[in-house]
């Protein structure tokens, strides 16, 4: 196997908010996130701690959710959802309304669980995708599913794999969930995995949000921003209808109050970037 080039994003220093955070989790009042995690647990068998704001399915530890109220829109601060995303729970993530308009589902890949990702297949699309730098994928040796690439908006889809060991047909939540975690997992080798399969790999740009403003970017920035290992999940939101709409700007923000997600932009993520690397 050829060589691979180191990856050429810029290392920027945790935010001294995430550096206070990455040792312990404090238990949150009503107003905080739904979806807790601890940051030493294993997210293998680690449960779904959750808040009483809510309420809580006790057999499952996933949140219920409360009654839907209207809400005046606006976004979270961007050092609540830094703080939010390495802790291990979801945001919800709006491209610009001139491009998709749509909200995706993100949460980093080394923090899933077989109950993050069912609760992930439920209230998206359930075409839940990986989203990695382009060095990873090379060393994993997963290709570009195709060599032209005539994609709207220029997604960068792989070809699909399975984690050999320990899954079954590929498709279920444990099977995606486990798949998702050894992607992230520094240590896979290319015959960890079999080809085609139910996980979805996207190639992120070199750059970043700062060289494409898509969802597939901004997966990796986020985790790369919180030092977690560069590997995103990601999917978008669609409206608990008879046709599965997809939830625009208005549908997301009641589906981030109603489960506690933070909300932000991709903009907002390319800005933070910008911001920190002028600190560096």
């Amino acid at each position: 196997m050829s060589s691979v080039a180191l990856p050429i994003y810029p290392t920027f220093p945790l935010p001294h908010s995430l550096k206070q955070h990455s040792s312990s989790i404090t238990s949150s009042s009503p107003s905080q996130p739904v979806i807790k995690r601890l940051a030493n647990a294993s997210p293998a068998a680690a449960p779904l701690p959750v808040t009483s704001g809510n309420g809580v399915n006790q057999s499952s530890g996933l949140p219920r959710g409360g009654a839907e109220t209207p809400t005046t829109f606006s976004f979270d601060t961007m050092d609540s959802a830094l703080e939010a995303f390495q802790r291990g729970e979801f945001l919800v993530v709006m491209d610009d309304e001139s491009r998709e308009n749509e909200g995706d589902l993100i949460i980093a890949a080394d923090k899933i669980t077989t109950e993050k990702m069912a609760f992930m297949i439920k209230h998206t699309s359930g075409y839940v995708c990986i989203s990695l730098p382009h060095d990873r994928l090379d060393a994993l040796e997963i290709p570009m599913m195709l060599p032209t690439n005539t994609e709207k908006h220029r997604t960068a889809y792989t070809v699909t794999v399975d984690y050999k060991r320990g899954t079954t047909t590929g498709i279920s939540a444990h099977d995606r969930a486990l798949t998702a975690r050894m992607l992230a997992s520094p240590t896979s080798k290319p015959d960890d995995f079999t080809r085609p399969g139910h996980m979805v790999p996207l190639r992120a740009q070199r750059g970043g949000v700062l060289q494409r403003r898509g969802h597939t970017e901004s997966a990796v920035d986020m985790c790369r921003l919180t030092g977690l290992s560069q590997a995103g999940l990601l999917c978008e939101l669609v409206n608990d209808d008879v046709e599965g709409s997809m939830a625009r700007r208005d549908d997301c923000r009641a589906f981030a109050d109603k489960w506690g997600f933070k909300m932000i932009s991709v903009e907002m993520i390319a800005q933070h970037v910008t911001e920190t690397m002028k600190d560096a």
